[in-house]
């Protein structure tokens, strides 16, 4: 096997530095999905016909077409029909959290529909407001039961990540391309970065068991 990793030695910081890089822009996305995806669960739970109509067709959008796709949409599309010249982190997070939205909307809605709805009609029934009973009541118990499902879509967003080198994002992946390109040899950068990301979903995956465990002995 013709393996030669002191070749890379000299690019590790580098390669290193784009952990960071690519940790960013994958916390901004995972916040901005969370937050949208909230949004849109309540949408598809209400009795407003539109709202829910809205938020199907939101998700049947961003569920069904490649996330690579999306994600060049957005880099040409905005410059092309407004004139701004947009970032590429910024592209990151539109596509990588518009994506994460749609299915964090679903994982949110099950988990709502699985509360008990004796907790809806007893929290009615005390007078409590719409906005209250789900903030206070109904969400903080739907969050306990998806968990598992939530951490599993951010392990999945955090692994994609590595597409945003396609629109030249100085992320982990682009990094080890570059290294790759420049040493004339592409599989010792490509398995540096590959361990690099398996880290990083073991320890989310470590966080994530923890988070359970604390939420299990909480109740």
């Amino acid at each position: 096997m013709n393996l030669d990793f002191a070749q890379i030695v000299p690019y590790i910081p580098f390669i290193l530095e784009g952990i960071w890089v690519t940790l960013k822009f994958v916390s901004m996305s995972i916040i901005a999905g969370f937050i949208l995806g909230i949004l849109l669960a309540l949408c598809k739970i209400t009795k407003v016909p539109f709202l829910k109509k809205l938020a199907d067709v939101y998700t049947s959008i961003f569920r069904g077409t490649p996330l690579i796709l999306q994600l060049m949409i957005i880099y040409f599309a905005v410059p092309q029909l407004t004139g701004y010249d947009i970032p590429e982190f910024l592209t990151a997070v539109l596509a990588f959290g518009l994506n994460s939205a749609a299915y964090v909307s679903e994982i949110i809605r099950a988990g709502i529909l699985a509360v008990d709805k004796g907790q809806t009609e007893a929290a009615e029934a005390l007078g409590v407001p719409y906005k209250p009973m789900m903030l206070n009541i109904i969400l903080p118990q739907a969050i306990k039961n998806i968990l598992p499902a939530l951490m599993n879509e951010f392990i999945t967003l955090t692994k994609e990540s590595a597409i945003v080198s396609t629109i030249g994002y100085l992320d982990l992946m682009r990094r080890a391309q570059i290294v790759g390109a420049d040493i004339y040899r592409n599989f010792e950068p490509l398995l540096l970065a590959g361990f690099i990301y398996w880290v990083m979903v073991y320890v989310m995956t470590q966080i994530g068991k923890v988070v359970e465990r604390k939420l299990r002995y909480s109740d």
